[in-house]
Order: C-alpha cells, then sequence, then structure tokens
C-alpha cells in the first residue's frame, strides 16, 4: 500500500511538474511581433503576385525560419497594400507557439487571395495602416514591418515622412525592393523607407529571385542577425 501510496504520489507531483511547465511555456513572452506588408500595385501582375505568396509561404515554413519565429514566441500578420485606402489585412495577427502554428501560417498566406489588382502605389499608406494594427500587441518587445513592393511611392503620404511616427512606435521598417523594373529601387528604400534598430533593405533582382531574398529577409529580421546577407 506503501509503495502504492508513493507511486501515486510521485505521478500527482510529476503531472503538476508537467503541467507547470506547460503553464510557462504558453505564457512565455512574445519577442517579436510582425507585419508582412506585401505590395498588390497594378505593376504586379498574377504571376508576380502568385511568385511572392507562394515564395513567402514557402519561406514561414522553411525549418530555420519556423524554428526563429517559435523561439520567439513571434505574433505575425499579412498586409496586402497598394493605393491610398487599400490596405487590408488578409491574415490576422497569429501567434506562432509551436511548429503546428507556424505551419498553419505558412498555408494561409501562401492561400492568401488577392484584395486589388489595378491600383497606385502607396507605401506610406502601407506604413500607416501596418502602425495601427501594433497596437493590437503591445506586448511584444520587437515590433518590425517588412515592406515588399516593386515601385516607388506615388500616392499618398511620402514614406520618408512616417519614420518619425514609427520611431516614436518604437517600430523598425525593413525593405525588399523587387527591382525588375526600377533599378535603384533599394536605394530608394534605404534613403526613404528604413529606419529604427538594425533597419536594412535587401535587393530582389527579379520577381523569380524573391523567394530566395524573402527567405533571407525573414531570418534576418527575425533572429537580429548583424552579419550582411546583401
Amino acid at each position: 500500500m506503501c509503495a502504492v501510496s508513493g507511486m501515486v504520489s510521485c505521478m500527482r507531483t510529476c503531472s503538476f511538474i508537467m503541467a507547470t511547465w506547460v503553464g510557462c511555456a504558453s505564457a512565455q513572452a512574445c519577442e517579436l511581433a510582425l507585419v508582412l506588408a506585401v505590395d498588390v500595385s497594378g505593376s504586379v501582375d498574377h504571376i508576380e503576385y502568385r511568385l511572392q505568396m507562394d515564395g513567402l509561404g514557402a519561406a514561414l515554413a522553411d525549418g530555420a525560419v519556423t524554428e526563429a519565429l517559435v523561439a520567439a514566441q513571434a505574433k505575425v500578420m499579412l498586409l496586402q497594400w497598394t493605393g491610398i485606402s487599400r490596405q487590408r489585412v488578409s491574415v490576422p495577427w497569429t501567434h506562432v507557439t509551436d511548429l503546428n502554428a507556424a505551419d498553419a501560417l505558412a498555408l494561409r498566406v501562401r492561400g492568401a487571395p488577392r484584395e486589388w489588382r489595378n491600383f497606385s502605389t502607396a507605401i506610406g499608406e502601407a506604413v500607416g495602416s501596418a502602425l495601427i494594427e501594433f497596437d493590437a500587441v503591445p506586448e511584444c518587445k520587437r515590433r518590425v514591418i517588412d515592406v515588399s513592393g516593386d515601385g516607388f511611392s506615388n500616392e499618398g503620404v511620402p514614406p520618408a515622412e512616417m519614420k518619425s511616427a514609427a520611431l516614436r512606435k518604437g517600430v523598425t521598417i525593413n525593405g525588399l525592393a523587387i527591382a525588375e523594373s526600377e533599378n535603384k529601387l533599394v536605394d530608394y528604400y534605404r534613403a526613404n523607407l528604413i529606419v529604427g534598430p538594425g533597419s536594412f533593405a535587401l535587393e530582389a533582382l527579379t520577381f523569380e529571385d524573391y523567394p530566395k531574398r524573402i527567405r533571407q529577409k525573414l531570418l534576418r529580421e527575425i533572429t537580429k542577425q548583424v552579419a550582411s546577407l546583401e
């Protein structure tokens, strides 16, 4: 009886420890809130849109990216943007607590339908819309907007005017310039868009180059790498 009683006591103790560990893991603080802001303006055709979404989905499903997201207990959102008043959340804040959550996020991003097709490029408006979304995740320690696009801003508030607003909210803005038709776009991003500690802009020479570069970009901003990937 004593042996059985002792075993039951031990099992209860182990169960309590496991429950406590799981509770602690689930309560782990969010290290990173990341807005993935994807250009769907008129210069992006349906094939290029698919290259972006499939490439972004594949990058989010990549083992190294997935592990980094889980380690950061990241919260991730997909925002499609084009002209003035045309910014929409396609995938709301998703808490990447484990590998299953990361896989589900990648699938939702890959399957997100296109919101618009024939409008201008309002980068500053996209940034402004993204900044508002961070109000829903105040618990996250770092806040990053990941902007990807294939053209210069030609409508709405200039992106350079949004830098101070981003800094006030403690938000870093990084850029991925798809330079297929604008060979100086990465320079424009560096001068007018990126801001915040460790901010950077990478260049994809074509839309076909996008999947590789977005994976590099995600790893760099999630893990706070300092080594150049350019």
